[in-house]
């Protein structure tokens, strides 16, 4: 497909943007081209949709469910007995439910680690957005529970070499204290057979630390780091929890953090360092968690509360200015998962959102960027483009009526099992 968005705001200039297949084609003024959809960019501004690198999307079924405990409770005794009742077709539908919404917010990628891989995978191809779907391990510490699951990663593993181009696979391995250290190496030598990535919560709590220095006498990224798992691409959200020489080894190995500043606020987990990253800063990237510590997936509120709680941390309020909290939200989160996009130029991606300029939470226009970080939320977004297609425009979202009913059915079954 082809789009010509005219009169667009690029930067500081009113441009034309050229949109061929999945590709910006072309940037520049006054641009004639025959194009199969023609949009008028006036008043509007185009910017990089966002990449979250950290998602259990479907717990959208979950939101709201049970909130305000501490987070081993709230897992144990509230989070899990749900998700046991969960079939596919329920995940599939949550799922729908995430997309939809993260399309709403400007959202054109997620990595995301829940269970029934084919429901997602489906959710994922049919509202045209990106993903990383994974296979997730959870074996609690016994190695015989992971060897039955070994047969569904594989299976899974094979899927994957059949999904379109807008879909990844990774593992999803949960966390030190629920995968034993002989899944951690299985998962480790297999990632690094078959170039995977690996997506893993790690330090997300004091606790977590205490059992590992307990049972282990290491840290948690010194354990982890024992199994060859940081030798493969990782994805390490939350990573809040580190010492100095923790934090040295995952620049070592180049690990990706997945900063979740919503959900760990929320669950009080505690606080990233972000000072002590700022020269590691091409590596970290924002992601929002799951809608039942979150308890929405607005990837725009997590770039605010990103930057503010650098501020808070480092008591230094030029820490992750706008432009930076914008750049790892949406450049950064592409980089890492090797994603040719993040940036409005020509040869990129066409992921892209246009924002209403006549907004008023985007009046008066001192600096548009400072606008969408501090200021603005997912009403100003007015379209979302992925991979070349329009997703939403005039913040509309082709279905979105049916998919909010399928959710309502779906949760009232739920509740009565």
């Amino acid at each position: 497909m082809s789009i010509l968005i005219k009169n667009i705001v690029i930067g500081k200039e009113v441009k034309d943007l050229l949109i061929e297949g999945h590709l910006i084609k072309k940037i520049g003024y006054n641009i004639f081209a025959s194009a199969e959809k023609i949009i008028d960019g006036s008043g509007k501004i185009a910017f990089p949709g966002f990449f979250n690198t950290h998602t259990h999307a479907a717990m959208t079924l979950l939101r709201g469910y049970s909130d305000d405990l501490p987070v081993l409770q709230w897992l144990q005794e509230k989070i899990w007995p749900f998700e046991a009742k969960l079939t596919e077709e329920d995940v599939y539908i949550g799922t729908k439910l995430a997309c939809l919404e993260m399309i709403k917010t400007g959202t054109v990628f997620f990595n995301d680690m829940y269970w029934h891989f084919d429901g997602i995978v489906r959710a994922v191809t049919e509202m045209g957005i990106r993903a990383v779907v994974n296979s997730v391990v959870i074996d609690f510490n016994n190695p015989d529970n992971f060897k039955q699951q070994v047969p569904r990663i594989l299976e899974e593993y094979e899927k994957s070499k059949d999904f379109p181009d807008t879909i990844q696979y990774a593992i999803g391995a949960h966390s030190i204290y629920v995968v034993s250290e002989y899944a951690l190496g299985w998962i480790a030598d297999f990632a690094q057979k078959h170039d995977i990535t690996l997506h893993i919560h790690l330090s997300e709590t004091e606790h977590e630390v205490d059992e590992c220095m307990k049972f282990r006498n290491m840290r948690p990224v010194e354990y982890l780091d024992s199994t060859g798992f940081l030798e493969n691409n990782v994805i390490s959200a939350h990573s809040i929890w580190l010492d100095d020489h923790e934090i040295e080894i995952l620049k070592k190995h180049k690990t990706t953090i997945a900063h979740i500043p919503t959900s760990n606020m929320k669950l009080s987990s505690g606080i990233f360092q972000y000072k002590k990253f700022t020269d590691y800063m091409e590596h970290v990237t924002i992601g929002t968690d799951g809608c039942a510590s979150n308890n929405n997936l607005d990837m725009g509120e997590e770039m605010k509360f990103a930057s503010c709680k650098a501020k808070m941390e480092s008591k230094d309020p030029t820490m992750m200015d706008a432009e930076t909290a914008l750049k790892i939200a949406t450049e950064n989160g592409a980089n890492a998962f090797g994603i040719n996009g993040g940036k409005i130029e020509e040869g990129k991606l066409a992921d892209l959102v246009l924002v209403n300029l006549n907004h008023h939470l985007m009046i008066p226009a001192h600096h548009h960027i400072s606008n969408y970080v501090y200021s603005a939320n997912s009403s100003v977004i007015d379209t979302t483009i992925c991979n070349g297609k329009i997703l939403m425009e005039d913040r509309t979202v082709p279905g979105e009526i049916e998919i909010l009913k399928e959710a309502k059915d779906c949760i009232k079954n739920l509740l009565q099992k």
